[in-house]
């Protein structure tokens, strides 16, 4: 692991891909309203995270590597494809208000991860420069 690139910064930088990713899922899903029969995907990545966190939180002895994830640098954002719900009568399960309210939270995570992002190498680049004083 580099020195800038802790547990969360790893989340943190994660979290910007897998809001990108997000965002053109939904764009997918968006751009195929009306086709007939088309079944809407998401990205799972903070139910993960907070799997993690939860497991990272219980003081078990690990018995085996494979038991429970090492660290937060584990998750990978993943696509996934709802198939349990049908709204509309040609089989299509998007729905225009979910998938717009999907980008408008994504959007606010995103930027989000940003500014956290920013202020952790602000502070890094604070620290460099006052031990050079």
């Amino acid at each position: 692991m580099s020195f800038f690139r802790d547990d969360t910064t790893s989340v943190l930088m994660k979290g910007l891909d897998a809001a990108s990713m997000r965002q053109r899922v939904t764009a997918n899903n968006l751009a195929n309203l009306n086709t007939p029969g088309f079944q809407r995907s998401d990205v799972s990545f903070e139910d993960q995270l907070f799997n993690v966190r939860q497991d990272m939180q219980v003081p078990l002895a690990r018995t085996h590597e494979r038991h429970l994830p090492q660290s937060p640098q584990d998750i990978t954002p993943q696509i996934k494809q709802d198939t349990t719900t049908i709204r509309r009568i040609d089989g299509s399960n998007v729905d225009i208000e979910r998938d717009m309210l999907n980008m408008v939270s994504n959007q606010l995570r995103y930027n989000t991860y940003v500014q956290q992002l920013t202020t952790r190498f602000n502070n890094w680049r604070f620290v460099i420069n006052e031990g050079r004083r």
